[in-house]
């Protein structure tokens, strides 16, 4: 189940459970679509792989299974992974 990770981890902006702009890769790393756009280029800063429009949990379903609360943040910033 995914976490729904509460924040961007580049930016910090808030990105709630129902958050149409949080967008997440295979590993669940969280990031806003301003940043995924303009900063990332679509790729993931941790792993290098695609970051995709996160699905939103249904309202009625947050109650037994709850968003994740713990922040993550990129303490370095973040920046594009570099083509070799």
């Amino acid at each position: 189940m995914l976490e729904l990770r509460p924040n961007c981890e580049c930016c910090d902006k808030d990105l709630p459970p129902d958050s149409s702009e949080a967008m997440i890769c295979t590993f669940e790393c969280t990031f806003c679509a301003d940043c995924v756009a303009d900063v990332l280029g679509g790729v993931c800063p941790n792993c290098g792989g695609e970051l995709v429009r996160r699905p939103v949990r249904p309202a009625a379903k947050l109650a037994k299974y709850p968003a994740s609360t713990k922040r993550v943040l990129k303490a370095e910033g973040c920046a594009p992974i570099k083509a070799v």
